[in-house]
């Protein structure tokens, strides 16, 4: 299953990062932040979304959002969420659980550059009550991830998808 998926990516990948299973729910940046003792900021949500024919996971500050003109300045297309059904389809873990740790297939994975503030950030681990601590760096390079500027701070307003 997912959380077994991203279990076994750490295993092989970064056998040093132990994946964190709490009791409650970490599927939402509030509870994740609540969860592990960190600022809702430090959390790393990771969205699906296609843009033209691209189809991507974009991991991010969780209290960051998508601006739709950087996105589609860099990409060359708007953004476009996707569904939980869908979603779980392309990465087999839940909404609430998606990261980009252990998928069963490859897809273009991008880090936003508001991850970058912080030495530390708690991503999902496949499943609605898994994390990992990761640096920002780290997780990057253990997914080979592309850092683009597609976020917009929640105080600056913007054209925020």
């Amino acid at each position: 299953m997912s959380l077994e998926s991203v279990r076994a990516f750490f295993a092989v990948h970064a056998p040093d990062i132990d994946v964190i299973v709490t009791e409650q729910s970490s599927a939402t940046v509030p509870l994740a932040a609540a969860a592990h003792g960190v600022a809702p900021e430090q959390i790393a949500k990771t969205i699906c979304v296609r843009s033209g024919e691209m189809t991507a996971l974009v991991v991010m500050s969780g209290t960051s959002r998508l601006d739709n003109r950087k996105f589609r300045d860099h990409f060359g297309a708007k953004p476009r969420m996707l569904g939980g059904d869908e979603v779980a389809d392309i990465t087999s873990h839940p909404v609430g659980g998606v990261c980009p740790f252990g998928l069963p297939s490859p897809i273009p994975i991008y880090c936003d550059v508001s991850l970058k503030r912080f030495p530390e950030v708690v991503p999902a681990a496949g499943a609605i009550n898994a994390a990992v601590r990761i640096s920002p760096e780290r997780m990057a390079d253990l997914t080979a991830a592309t850092w683009v500027d597609v976020g917009q701070d929640p105080v600056s307003g913007g054209d925020a998808a």
